[in-house]
């Protein structure tokens, strides 16, 4: 169980954690925000069932399921043509990375996410999406590889 003070000082200092996943699922920021509160409030009725050791995880949990269920109303909502493109604060020579993480599907970019960017370990990531450890592995190795080859893909060729 985690204590009130407990919760406020771990989803203050997840919040910006949270705030990038849910915008690398949903690509809109007013969404990522609904996300991210609408997990917080989620989390906070449940705090008492949620063991501290595992609270990361679980309301890493908590912010994805958010977001598909966020992205099924927003698909019977908005047409696919007109929803907005990401925004990211890049440097210049991180954009084509960035690009290609983009292009990235779903199943592969959140895993890269979550264990390259935000430090996750293979078994919080597993927790985290709900899948065992070795699909994880799976899914970081498949990312790699399609990552390699779309910028392989992209390199300029000397003229």
């Amino acid at each position: 169980m985690i204590s009130d003070d407990q919760f406020t000082r771990e989803t203050t200092a997840l919040t910006p954690t949270l705030y990038r996943i849910s915008m690398s699922i949903l690509r809109h920021e007013a969404d990522c925000r609904d996300a991210v509160q609408q997990a917080l409030l989620n989390v906070w009725v449940a705090r008492g069932r949620v063991e501290e050791a595992r609270f990361r995880t679980y309301l890493t949990r908590v912010v994805i399921n958010e977001c598909r269920n966020i992205q099924r109303r927003r698909m019977r909502e908005i047409p696919v043509d007109e929803l907005p493109d990401l925004e990211y604060i890049m440097q210049p020579e991180q954009s084509e990375l960035r690009e290609a993480i983009d292009l990235l599907p779903e199943s592969l970019r959140t895993p890269l996410l979550l264990h390259y960017m935000e430090c996750f370990n293979e078994k919080e990531t597993a927790d985290a999406l709900g899948i065992s450890v070795v699909a994880v592995k799976n899914r970081l190795y498949r990312a790699r590889k399609a990552l390699k080859q779309k910028l392989k893909d992209w390199e300029v060729t000397p003229q």
